[in-house]
C-alpha cells in the first residue's frame, strides 16, 4: 500500500508553549497519536513502524514534548544529571500534568476529539497519565516499555536497570554533526535488542533528519531533567476504565520486565505482552508485530463501544 509523505511541521499550543507535530498520513483512518520518550525528538519513531500502523488503518500524528525537538525549550532549572533529578528534591520546572495538557492541545490542533495513544518510555508513563487526566479523549492507551505511573520516588529503583542509565550518563562526545552521529551510535548500541541485529543505517537516517531541522538529539540533559522532574499528582492506574496494552521487551536495559507486568496489574482489563530478545530500542523485526497489537486493541476499543 502506497502512502504520501509526511506532512510539513506543524504546532500545537498550551499557553506559551508551542508542540511541533507531524501528520504521518492515513487520513480517514482511526486517530492515532504517538508520544516518544525521554526528550526525544518526533524523528526517533522508525518511519517503517509509522507506514506499519498506517496499513493497519491508523491516520497517525508524531508530536515532540516540551523540551524536545522543535517544541518550546524551557529556562533551566539548576543543572543536574537526570538520575540525579529523579531522586533529589528540587522546584519542578512544569508538572506531568502540564505534559499531559500539551498532548490535549495536540488533539485540538489536529481537530480529533478523541484518539487512540501509542507511547514508548517516558512517552509511555506519559501515555498512562494522559487517559487518566483525559479520559473522554483517549479511545485506547498502549504503553510500551515504560514505568508504570504508581512508581514514586525510591519505589522507582525496583523497575530500573542502573547500569546502562549510569553508562549513558558519562558518554562524551566533540559538539557538531560528527559528535552527534557518534553519541547517537553509541546511545543505540546501548539500547539495541540483542536478540536481533542493530540497525546503524537507522540510526543515522533519524540523527540526519534532525540535524536537517537543526536539532541535536542526546545532548539536552538539562531538558531530560526538567521532563524526569515534571510531578505527577493526579489519579492512580486502578481509575483507568478504558482498553489498555501494555508492551515490553524482555531484554530491556533501561527497565525490569517488572515495570510492565506491574503496569498491566495495576489497570483493570490490560493486556501484558513482553518481547523475548527485544531490548529499550524497538528492531524493525516487531514492528510488525507491535502494530498488529496496536489494531487489534483499537478494535477491541471499537466493540466495547459499540456494545
Amino acid at each position: 500500500m502506497s502512502r504520501p509523505a509526511p506532512g510539513p511541521v506543524r504546532f500545537a499550543r498550551n499557553g506559551t508553549v508551542q508542540l511541533a507535530l507531524t501528520d504521518h498520513g492515513g487520513t480517514g483512518g482511526d486517530p492515532l497519536l504517538l508520544v516518544m520518550g525521554l526528550a526525544a525528538s518526533r524523528f526517533w519513531w522508525p518511519q517503517g513502524l509509522l507506514d506499519a500502523l498506517v496499513n493497519r488503518g491508523f491516520h497517525v500524528v508524531v508530536y515532540d514534548q516540551r523540551d524536545a525537538g522543535e517544541s518550546t525549550h524551557l529556562p533551566g532549572a539548576p543543572r543536574r544529571t537526570p538520575l540525579a533529578t529523579l531522586f533529589r528534591r528540587q522546584p519542578p520546572a512544569y508538572s506531568a500534568e502540564d505534559l499531559t495538557d500539551d498532548a490535549a492541545a495536540v488533539l485540538n490542533a489536529v481537530g480529533w476529539a478523541s484518539a487512540h495513544l501509542f507511547g514508548h518510555s517516558m512517552g509511555g508513563l506519559l501515555a498512562q497519565r494522559i487517559a487518566l487526566r483525559h479520559p473522554g479523549r483517549v479511545r485506547s492507551v498502549t504503553s510500551s516499555s515504560a514505568l508504570p505511573s504508581d512508581a514514586k520516588g525510591l519505589g522507582v529503583l525496583r523497575y530500573l536497570r542502573l547500569g546502562t542509565p549510569l553508562r549513558m550518563a558519562r558518554m562524551r562526545f566533540p559538539e557538531g554533526r560528527d559528535g552527534d552521529l557518534a553519541l547517537a551510535l553509541a546511545v543505540g548500541r546501548a539500547l539495541a535488542s540483542p536478540g536481533y541485529p542493530f540497525d546503524a543505517d537507522e540510526v543515522r537516517d533519524t540523527v540526519a533528519r534532525e540535524a536537517a531541522r537543526g536539532i541535536a538529539g542526546f545532548r539536552d540533559q538539562d531538558a531530560q531533567s526538567r521532563q524526569i522532574g515534571a510531578k505527577w499528582h493526579g489519579g492512580r492506574l486502578a481509575g483507568l476504565r478504558m482498553p489498555a496494552l501494555v508492551l515490553h521487551g524482555e531484554d530491556d536495559q533501561i527497565l525490569r520486565t517488572a515495570a510492565g507486568r506491574r503496569t498491566a496489574a495495576a489497570i483493570p482489563g490490560a493486556r501484558l505482552v513482553t518481547f523475548p530478545g527485544v531490548g529499550h530500542f524497538l528492531p524493525r523485526e516487531v514492528w510488525p508485530r507491535y502494530a498488529d497489537e496496536i489494531r487489534a486493541l483499537a478494535d477491541h476499543a471499537a466493540g466495547a463501544t459499540a456494545a
